[in-house]
């Protein structure tokens, strides 16, 4: 025998009376009516499945909408199937008495549908109570979502292969030897770094870190690389110029990017260097002297629009034969601990000192062991742009 829903309602909802009489009686079949009366006005459609699958309620709008979902018919047959859904919530919601979710298609609609378990008054399982909610709209907006997303994510891993192709190659010069390490932390980067070889006697290099990350900052890096001069011998007027090209684009005021740039003569061996707001400063050390460390400090403005007329001084020193330079960026050495300890130039310094390997293998031991001091398993994890790179000066 079916219980009828309106009963189980009540004795759910009013005290657990189960036997009334004249003003009692009265009284609840006016809370009856009116617990209906609300579930009939609901938007989302509500119907109660038994353990044999036969629908005991269903409210008005669900009613309206399907003719074929009528109390005593199959709950699938009413959404159009021949036999129960694989994925049943409410069967599920009936035997193990939790609440559950999915999603059906009915017709040319997409409903949300919620199963619950209906307890009767010794707190037994009678039937599940199934909400349906119609996400049609939602789902479809979604499916826009995610294929926008997807197109993104595209676009993303082609500005990812471009601006990678940006960086150094190898460079074929037996007098030096050239390693980096670039590595954003997220699919677009702001660091970048450069080197080239200008003429048969002066190679160029530069590091440069970018405002922001992501898109935009990208964008800046491709900027640097198109507009910086790959000719001049001056490093002050190679900046200069850099700035005077930034300052006519018109970016925002909180837009800049910080610059290194310096460049070796290999026939009388020296380097001359400006920089353009770079706070990490390049260190020269000699793998065989230990008296020999030097950072390369000069002042100088970020490339930026903060000033109509920078100015840029440059520094020439001399090279010996088994020079290292290193150069970076802030991300390794503002990378913390769980302490908020961060890595520091002491720390960085220390490996570059101890270690005079082959150009990548000091890298790579630095980029492990600011990993293993931040905690980080994989490094490209890391929470901000790194770029590194050293260059031995073989003769």
């Amino acid at each position: 025998m079916i219980i009828p829903f309106q009963y189980n309602i009540l004795k759910l909802k009013v005290n657990n009376i189960f036997y009334a009489e004249g003003t009692q009686m009265k009284n609840l079949k006016r809370n009856c009516s009116l617990i209906e009366d609300i579930i009939n006005g609901m938007m989302d459609w509500v119907r109660v499945v038994d353990k044999e699958n036969k629908i005991v309620f269903v409210n008005k709008p669900m009613t309206e909408a399907l003719n074929d979902c009528k109390v005593g018919e199959s709950c699938y047959k009413a959404i159009g199937l021949t036999s129960p859904c694989d994925n049943c919530t409410s069967r599920r919601a009936v035997f193990e008495g939790s609440s559950f979710e999915k999603f059906e298609k009915i017709g040319n609609k997409t409903f949300s549908v919620m199963s619950s378990p209906l307890r009767n008054e010794y707190d037994e399982i009678i039937a599940s109570v199934e909400v349906l909610r119609d996400i049609t709209q939602l789902k479809e907006l979604q499916d826009i979502v995610m294929k926008q997303n997807q197109k993104l994510q595209d676009d993303l891993m082609i500005a990812k292969k471009l601006q990678c192709n940006l960086l150094p190659k190898n460079l074929q010069q037996e007098k030096v030897s050239f390693s980096f390490v670039y590595q954003p932390c997220e699919d677009l980067g702001g660091d970048f770094l450069d080197i080239f070889e200008i003429d048969n006697d002066h190679i160029g290099i530069y590091i440069a870190d970018v405002s922001g990350h992501g898109i935009p900052a990208s964008m800046l890096t491709v900027f640097l690389r198109s507009a910086i001069d790959k000719k001049s011998l001056s490093p002050s007027k190679v900046l200069h110029s850099l700035y005077k090209e930034f300052y006519s684009s018109n970016f925002d005021h909180d837009v800049y990017i910080t610059v290194f740039y310096s460049i070796i003569n290999l026939s009388d061996h020296t380097i001359r260097f400006s920089n353009a707001g770079h706070n990490i400063h390049p260190i020269i050390f000699n793998k065989h002297d230990n008296s020999r460390i030097e950072s390369l400090i000069v002042p100088g403005s970020p490339i930026s629009n903060w000033f109509e007329e920078p100015d840029y001084t440059e520094v020439q020193l001399d090279l010996r034969k088994n020079d290292r330079l290193f150069y970076c960026t802030d991300g390794i050495i503002e990378l913390k601990n769980d302490r908020q300890e961060q890595f520091g130039e002491e720390r960085l310094r220390n490996i570059l000192f101890s270690d005079t390997s082959e150009p990548s293998h000091t890298l790579n031991k630095i980029i492990s062991q600011a990993c293993k001091f931040a905690g980080i398993d994989d490094s490209s994890t890391l929470p901000d742009d790194i770029t590194i790179a050293i260059i031995d000066i073989n003769e």
